[in-house]
């Protein structure tokens, strides 16, 4: 179990981002973040991966605990080596270098078991099989989310800490990433999945939480917040005002919400 208990980020010493959230990551469950942008979704990622320091951040209250034991004063190697391993916002595959070759950064704190996870990597993504010797800045949008999903996977994690990776794909796209978290899954890595694209994230997820302005102010199965008006309205873009198509037009809605 991945576990964040009353957390209290600070960045620069002055700005409060995360207001006391709590959450919970079961092995072998696919949990969804949803909220705004600015909500704090992509902060609790780094307070779990280790990279609050590189953003000038710090934890100031609270814990995260993997298998009850705290880990949030561990480094981000040491992080990774313990299974839990992110993917960024926006792929950050190194442009330069081959699939394959970015593939095997991702293994640096599993030598041992690079030919295995190499193998299971273009076993769930076969066009990064075919594309082993291409130039990674070449790749579609599509390709490179793989390739940031695979390059992670190459370390063996029991979690995997996924940051909008539907981000910027079309909507085919957005089904096959879907369909690869969902495959991921079923081969037993926990999924912690940070999406804007709230009916996605929610329709493989078991558990979501919703998050406005550093706090978690809904915290439900995946299927009652699916079914939720509130969530619906605000978070879906249905439901209220049959007008609203997306949360751009959701978020200057006057409705005001029935939570927090």
């Amino acid at each position: 179990m991945l576990a964040v208990k009353n957390l209290e980020v600070v960045y620069n010493d002055v700005i409060l981002v995360l207001r006391g959230i709590s959450l919970e990551v079961p092995d072998g469950k696919i949990i969804a973040l949803l909220g705004a942008n600015g909500a704090g979704k992509t902060t609790a990622l780094r307070a779990l991966s280790g990279l609050l320091d590189v953003h000038s951040g710090e934890i100031t209250k609270g814990e995260i605990t993997l298998d009850g034991a705290p880990i949030h004063r561990y480094s981000a190697s040491k992080i990774v080596e313990s299974g839990i391993t992110q993917v960024m916002e926006g792929r950050r595959t190194f442009a330069e270098f081959t699939v394959e070759e970015n593939l095997r950064v991702g293994a640096h704190t599993n030598r041992a078991g690079m030919a295995e996870n190499l193998d299971r990597v273009y076993s769930l993504f076969p066009i990064l099989a075919e594309r082993r010797r291409a130039i990674a800045g070449y790749l579609s949008g599509g390709e490179q989310q793989m390739l940031a999903m695979g390059r992670a996977l190459m370390s063996g994690p029991r979690f995997l800490l996924l940051d909008e990776p539907s981000l910027g794909l079309a909507p085919l796209l957005v089904a096959q990433i879907r369909d690869l978290i969902v495959e991921i899954n079923s081969l037993g890595t926990g999924v912690l999945l940070v999406e804007q694209n709230a009916t996605m994230a929610l329709s493989i997820a078991e558990h979501g939480y919703v998050m406005e302005t550093g706090k978690v102010v809904m915290d439900r199965g995946a299927a009652e917040l699916l079914a939720d008006e509130d969530v619906r309205e605000f978070y879906l873009g249905l439901g209220g005002d049959e007008s609203v198509k997306s949360f751009r037009d959701v978020k200057h809605y006057r409705r005001k919400k029935r939570w927090g």
